[in-house]
């Protein structure tokens, strides 16, 4: 098992397809985009494009939205996740996003690949000197709040959201 972070390109294009279609419409985050997505070249452009602009941070940004690394987590040569890494947090993302956002193709779950990933977004937090990030998940989320509290995250709380659909999110904080 080989994990990297791959910004979006048309040369995992097929890959990229897969997984996206695997997410089908529970896909909400990690790969830029909002669900539905349809896997074609014109979306697979558009995603290259936001991913560009979010990460550009001399870009004038939309007022709701944050400079934000979008990556594909692949494994040798192939699309098992996405993950969202964002430089700040924006009144939104401080109640349910947090910096980092990272989601596994079903079919890739319990080996892994969710555990590098965030490992990978906190060594790039460290990159653009941040000393603690934020990361949320919804309560009943089993592997993923253990997997934020095996990279050290500290649970700050549990709300509801109603903006998140009244489901619970734990929220944690893991110092760099």
């Amino acid at each position: 098992m080989t994990i990297e972070l791959t910004r979006p390109t048309t040369d995992l294009f097929d890959s990229w397809a897969a997984a996206v279609a695997e997410f089908g419409e529970s896909h909400i985050d990690g790969s830029g985009l909002q669900a539905p997505v349809t896997p074609d070249h014109a979306t697979l452009d558009a995603l290259i494009e936001k991913s560009e602009l979010l990460s550009d941070t001399t870009a004038q940004l939309p007022e709701d939205a944050v400079h934000n690394d979008l990556y594909w987590v692949v494994d040798d040569g192939e699309v098992v996740g996405f993950l969202s890494f964002r430089h700040e947090l924006n009144d939104y993302l401080r109640e349910v996003g947090g910096h980092i956002g990272y989601a596994v193709r079903e079919s890739r779950r319990r080996r892994g690949y969710a555990s590098a990933a965030l490992r990978l977004g906190l060594d790039r937090a460290r990159e653009i000197g941040l000393d603690r990030i934020m990361v949320s998940c919804d309560d009943d989320n089993v592997g993923s709040f253990r997997t934020i509290e095996g990279a050290g995250g500290v649970l700050q709380d549990v709300r509801v959201r109603p903006e998140h659909g009244d489901a619970p999110v734990r929220r944690y904080w893991i110092t760099l």
